[in-house]
C-alpha cells in the first residue's frame, strides 16, 4: 500500500499528515501558519524526516488561497493575492518539489476538502456536492462528475455577495477586497469583531448573532442551490461547531428558496441535503491524500 503527504494549509494552521489510499490518517502534526520563511522548513522537516524512514508516493496540498491551477501558467502552484501576510505570490508547489523532489498534487483547501469527502466522507454515491468552510474565512468547493471546480480560476464563493441590511446589521464587514462580502459578513473573525468576543463559539445560545449568522449562510446556500444546483451540501468549519446553527441554516434556506426547487431532497428531506462534514476537521487532510494520489497520473 502506497503512502501519501497529505497537507492542509490554512491561514492560521497548516496540517500536515501521513496517510494512504484509504484516507487513514497514520501520523500529523499542526504548525502553526506565520511567514513562510518560518513555516515551510517545518513542513519540509516533517515530511523529510517520514520520507528518510519510509518512502511517500507522493504529496498533496489542500492550500488557502487564492491560488493558480492552471498547469500551463508560469506561476502554477502559487498562492497569488493571499489576504494572510507573507504569502502573496508564494511558489507553494516548487519549494516543496524542490525540497522534496516528489510528485505534488495541488487545489485549494475546499477543493481538497470536497473530494475527500466525496471519497470517504458524506459525499460518498452523489455526482456533484459544494463544501462549504466557515471559519476563520469562508469558501467553497466543490465535485462535478468526479472532477474538482476549476475555471478562470477556481471557485470564491466565499467573496460572493448577499443582502446587507444595513440598518438592521451596521456593521461594515471585514474582507480587505470587498468589505461586507459574505466572508466579511459572517466569517469567525466577522463575528468576533461585530460582538466584541475573542472567539464566536463563545456567543451564547439565543444571542442575536445566531439568528444573523444563520441568515447570511442562509442565502449563500439558496444561492448555491440556484447557480449550481448541487446533489449535496456540506458545510464544515470552526464557526459551524456552535450547536445548532447547521439546522437553523437549514430552515433559513428553505425560507429563501421559498417552495422554487420542486425536489424531496430540498423539500422533505434537508437534513440529508445540507449536512456536516462525515471525515470532521479531517475533510481538507484527506482530500491532500487524494490530490496526492491524483499526482502519480499527471504527467509532469
Amino acid at each position: 500500500m502506497q503512502l501519501y503527504g497529505g497537507i492542509e494549509a490554512g491561514g492560521t494552521k497548516f496540517v500536515c499528515a501521513i496517510g494512504d489510499n484509504t484516507g487513514k490518517i497514520l501520523e500529523r502534526a499542526r504548525i502553526d501558519t506565520t511567514v513562510p520563511e518560518d513555516t515551510m522548513p517545518k513542513v519540509i522537516d516533517f515530511f523529510q524526516q517520514i520520507h528518510a524512514k519510509t518512502p511517500l508516493a507522493a504529496i498533496g496540498i489542500s492550500s488557502f488561497g487564492p491560488v493558480d491551477l492552471d498547469i500551463k501558467s508560469p506561476t502554477y502552484g502559487y498562492i497569488t493575492t493571499a489576504p494572510k501576510s507573507g504569502w502573496d505570490q508564494f511558489d507553494f508547489v516548487g519549494t516543496l518539489k524542490a525540497a522534496l523532489n516528489l510528485p505534488i498534487g495541488f487545489d485549494t483547501d475546499v477543493n481538497g476538502a470536497a473530494i475527500g469527502e466525496a471519497r470517504w466522507g458524506n459525499g460518498k454515491g452523489v455526482d456533484s456536492l459544494v463544501y462549504w468552510t466557515v471559519g476563520t474565512g469562508i469558501g467553497a468547493g466543490g465535485i462535478l462528475y468526479g472532477k474538482m471546480m476549476h475555471g478562470l480560476i477556481h471557485p470564491e464563493m466565499g467573496h460572493t455577495f448577499i443582502p446587507h441590511d444595513t440598518v438592521h446589521d451596521p456593521f461594515a464587514g471585514i474582507c480587505p477586497f470587498h468589505g461586507d462580502c459574505l466572508e466579511g459578513l459572517a466569517s469567525g473573525p466577522a463575528l468576533m469583531e461585530r460582538w466584541g468576543v475573542k472567539s464566536a463559539v463563545d456567543l451564547p445560545d439565543g444571542h442575536e448573532a445566531w439568528d444573523l449568522e444563520a441568515k447570511y449562510l442562509g442565502y449563500a446556500m439558496a444561492n448555491c442551490v440556484m447557480t449550481i444546483s448541487p446533489q449535496k451540501i456540506i458545510i464544515g468549519g470552526g464557526v459551524m461547531q456552535k450547536k445548532g446553527l447547521l439546522q437553523m441554516v437549514r430552515e433559513k434556506t428553505l425560507e429563501f428558496l421559498n417552495n422554487y426547487i420542486k425536489h424531496d431532497s430540498i423539500l422533505e428531506d434537508i437534513d440529508n441535503y445540507i449536512v456536516a462534514p462525515g471525515l470532521g476537521h479531517n475533510s481538507g487532510v484527506c482530500g491532500a491524500f487524494a490530490l496526492a494520489e491524483q499526482a502519480l497520473h499527471v504527467p509532469s
